[in-house]
């Protein structure tokens, strides 16, 4: 294609996928009760059991539409995230080999269910999350949390979840690209256990051990299940390579044909 074909196939992949975040936004826009309901339950909780004042505090007269307008687009983002991840991959997937498509359909198959995973993850564990915060606040101080920075520290703890869910498939397209061997990734098990267990410990929800426990364990389990396929990916790789060494090393002996010789 030339470079003005390029420029207007990226234009309609763009235009399709507004059009899907539009759609999935206007569901989010009759959504957003339940959900800002649920995501100020704690405030609530909050100023039940201790008697202060813990509430969403809107500056201005324009900012409780802006905040719903935040709000519709990212519940739209979320909802329309199969569509515009599609359109993303149907932009790129001319350029690759019939090899390389079906690598980036995998990754896909795989990242977008655990990238949603992780998000529904986050949305259990931030009533936690904000009562622990916030349980520093002294008997004599209030939380009149600014809106704004309130959805942004969510939306931030939903991403880093997210995305958290998404490394185990990272992991595997590194290593499918020959860059870093499943060895390599099993010698830094512990540092993978530490920062699993770190990460679970912020976002557990619940105070006790079993729900850090109950947390970590599927992280885990990701974890290992990926290096496990990046080291059988790796003895494939090296029995091909073997192979192909020995297959060249026998041709090499064989001489070449005089026809052979002529054709050249």
């Amino acid at each position: 294609m030339a470079l003005w074909d390029h420029f207007k196939e990226l234009r309609n992949r763009l235009i399709k996928s507004a059009i899907a975040v539009v759609l999935a936004g206007i569901a989010g826009w009759f959504l957003y009760d339940p959900v800002v309901y649920n995501l100020s339950q704690p405030l609530i909780t909050i100023a039940e059991e201790t008697g202060r004042t813990a509430v969403l505090n809107f500056a201005t007269i324009a900012d409780p539409f802006a905040f719903k307008i935040q709000i519709a687009i990212q519940i739209g983002l979320v909802i329309s995230s199969p569509v515009w991840i599609y359109q993303v991959w149907a932009f790129i997937t001319p350029g690759l080999t019939g090899k390389e498509r079906k690598y980036t359909l995998g990754y896909m198959g795989a990242g977008v269910p655990l990238f949603l995973a992780g998000i529904y993850v986050g949305w259990l564990v931030f009533p936690t999350v904000v009562r622990a915060l916030l349980q520093f606040t002294p008997s004599t101080g209030a939380n009149n949390i600014n809106a704004t920075d309130y959805l942004t520290f969510v939306t931030q703890m939903f991403l880093i979840l997210g995305i958290s869910f998404l490394v185990p498939v990272l992991l595997v397209g590194i290593n499918m690209a020959g860059i870093v061997r499943g060895r390599t990734f099993l010698k830094a098990w512990r540092i993978i256990i530490f920062l699993v267990f770190v990460l679970a410990a912020l976002a557990a929800p619940g105070t006790d051990a079993l729900s850090m426990f109950l947390l970590a364990a599927p992280l885990l389990i990701l974890f290992f299940s990926a290096i496990w396929l990046c080291i059988i990916n790796d003895k494939r790789r090296d029995r091909r390579a073997a192979k192909q060494a020995v297959e060249t090393e026998a041709s090499a002996n064989i001489a070449t044909p005089s026809s052979d010789l002529k054709k050249l």
